[in-house]
């Protein structure tokens, strides 16, 4: 394959390019079902059932088990309890097959939030695909109950995802 010996500087350039999302806020969430894990076990994940529970923090990574992934499911984990009494569920999404997302979500998520495979048409209907590789880039999504996006925020580092969803979220309890 030619363009095999470019690969990691492809992946090096997709992952130094901010993301861009596509939904808009006020736009409709598109519904999915897939599977995810939590603490290690398998559960099926529909989106329309979880947002019954209030709003949702959406948020897509490339990959499991690298370092900014991991970092963000830690610092995803850390403010959970905040999440929660803020009224919101953390939902983390990739690519990644659901046996490696049930070890992350033991070992990177502390089991503390689900994580779930999201498949080429949620990827798509997302606006999330990473350019020339099978990974979602960084884009975390806040829904309110009603469906709609309330905040995106699309940028492959991982330090103000927490931040800034924890912000949308105590502002849609206003």
């Amino acid at each position: 394959m030619r363009i095999l010996p470019f690969l990691p500087i492809l992946l090096a350039a997709a992952i130094a390019s901010p993301a861009a999302a596509s939904l808009p806020v006020g736009a409709l969430a598109p519904d999915f079902q897939t599977t995810g894990a939590i603490a290690g076990k398998a559960f099926k994940l529909h989106l329309a059932d979880q947002l019954k529970k209030g709003p949702i923090v959406l948020y897509f990574f490339p990959k499991a088990f690298t370092s900014g992934c991991t970092a963000e499911a830690h610092a995803f984990s850390e403010a959970s309890k905040d999440f929660r009494k803020a009224g919101a569920q953390v939902i983390g999404m990739s690519a990644d097959d659901l046996h490696t997302l049930q070890k992350f979500s033991v070992t990177e998520c502390r089991n503390a939030f689900p994580v779930a495979s999201a498949s080429p048409a949620t990827i798509k209907a997302y606006d999330v695909k990473l350019p020339m590789v099978n990974m979602t880039n960084r884009t975390s999504y806040v829904i309110a109950r009603d469906g709609r996006i309330a905040m995106v925020h699309s940028e492959m580092s991982w330090k103000d995802h927490v931040t800034k969803s924890l912000a949308a979220v105590r502002a849609l309890k206003r």
